[in-house]
Formats: structure tokens, C-alpha cells, sequence
């Protein structure tokens, strides 16, 4: 699958420039030419890396990504024109994954969002999970308990199959949407929604099956 870029750069030859050069090398590129747009880009969710410009015509960069990391850890390379070390450092301690002062070749970019995605992906999943009698078997993306099969929807198997590698663990619901859904902007009723059915189907199986537990004000885990 291509990588999903948000090109947010308000610069429209820098930007035709760039998303060319990233799409010829592999990437998907939304182009958003200022913060709002940008903002807009990164609510759709999908997007795996945003490119940002801190000069923008309606804000500063950094105004956006200290929203964005109120929220999501969405890996972020700052692009500039604004080569101070203050700005450098900002961008940083707001968050940024790396900084890139403008002029840069497009080979160098490549080259920096390819290290940033390789940072920040997790770690990969065991191929089959067990937690008490429930076994999820990740290759073939199918859960069971004690040998009965669980119908599941893509997102309530993402859902189990996620708390299922860290049991005991207590996820956000900020961290399940950002990992399941690619976005941390959706309302935390979604999450609820598809614990109340995902509890529902563990619940009607034939065998003790591990619960899913609210833990108030923190989230949810696992518990065989």
C-alpha cells in the first residue's frame, strides 16, 4: 500500500514541485495549501505523515502542530524557509519527528520521511495471539475462543486483535482511534460503540471468554 502524504504548503510551485517528486516516488499526496485545509486533511484521517509548512497564509505551522499533537502522534516533518535555530527548536519541543530547512533536494525529503515512517511503526504483531482461551490468528485475521469462531467487522477484529497483543494494558480511547481508525479527530463514541459490540459477541460464546474493562477516565483493557 502507498504511504498517505499531507502535503500542507502554501507555496503552489514548491508544492506541484514536491507532490510530483513524492508521487513519482511512491507516495499518495493530499496537497492542502493552508491551515485550514490542512486541518480539514489530517480530520479525514488515512494519512501516515504530514509535510508542513510553518509559514502559512490563515496561521503558523506551529499553532497546527501543537493542535495536531493535543491529540494524535501522526508523524510530522517540519519544512521552512526559516532556518533560526529558535524556529528549529520550536518546531521540535512541539513535536515535530525532523526538520528540513528550504532549499532541499526532493532526494533528501524522500529519504527523511522514509526513516521518519520506519521510526514510527509499531512493533509487529505476533502472528498468532493467545489470552486465555481466545486465540487470534493475525495472518489469517481470525479470532476464536475455546475453537468457536468469532464473526467479526474489520474494525471490532482491529479492536480485539489490538488489546489482545498488550493484555493487562490500558489504551486510551485517543490511541485506539489513532491506531484503528488512522485518526485521533473522531469522537471517543466510536470506540464505545464498537467495545459495547465486541463485548456483546465475547459475551454470547459458549466459553469463558477474556472481557474487555472500562477503566474510568483512562480507558480500556483486556483481561483474560
Amino acid at each position: 500500500m502507498r504511504p498517505h502524504l499531507a502535503l500542507i504548503e502554501d507555496d503552489p510551485d514548491f508544492a506541484l514541485m514536491c507532490r510530483s517528486y513524492l508521487e513519482r516516488a511512491g507516495f499518495t499526496v493530499t496537497w492542502a495549501m493552508d491551515a485550514r485545509a490542512g486541518k480539514a486533511a489530517l480530520y479525514e484521517g488515512g494519512i501516515d505523515l504530514a509535510v508542513l509548512d510553518l509559514g502559512l497564509p490563515d496561521g503558523s505551522g506551529l499553532e497546527l502542530l501543537r493542535a495536531l499533537r493535543s491529540t494524535s502522534r501522526l508523524p510530522v516533518i517540519v519544512v521552512t524557509g526559516r532556518g533560526a535555530e529558535a524556529d528549529r527548536v520550536a518546531g521540535l519541543e512541539i513535536g515535530a519527528d525532523d526538520y528540513l530547512v528550504k532549499p532541499f533536494s526532493q532526494r533528501e525529503l524522500v529519504a527523511r520521511i522514509h526513516a521518519v515512517l520506519r521510526r514510527s511503526q509499531p512493533p509487529e504483531m505476533p502472528s498468532v495471539l493467545q489470552v486465555g482461551a481466545l486465540r487470534i490468528d493475525s495472518a489469517a485475521r481470525l479470532a476464536s475462543v475455546d475453537g468457536v469462531q468469532l464473526m467479526l467487522r474489520p474494525k471490532e477484529y482491529a479492536l480485539l486483535e489490538m488489546l489482545a497483543a498488550a493484555p493487562g494494558r490500558v489504551f486510551s480511547a485517543e490511541q485506539l482511534l489513532e491506531r484503528i481508525w488512522g485518526t485521533s479527530w473522531q469522537q471517543a463514541a466510536t470506540v464505545v460503540e464498537h467495545v459495547y459490540r465486541l463485548r456483546g459477541k465475547l459475551a454470547g460464546l459458549p466459553a469463558p471468554a477474556p472481557r474487555i474493562t472500562t477503566v474510568r477516565g483512562y480507558g480500556y483493557r483486556l483481561d483474560p
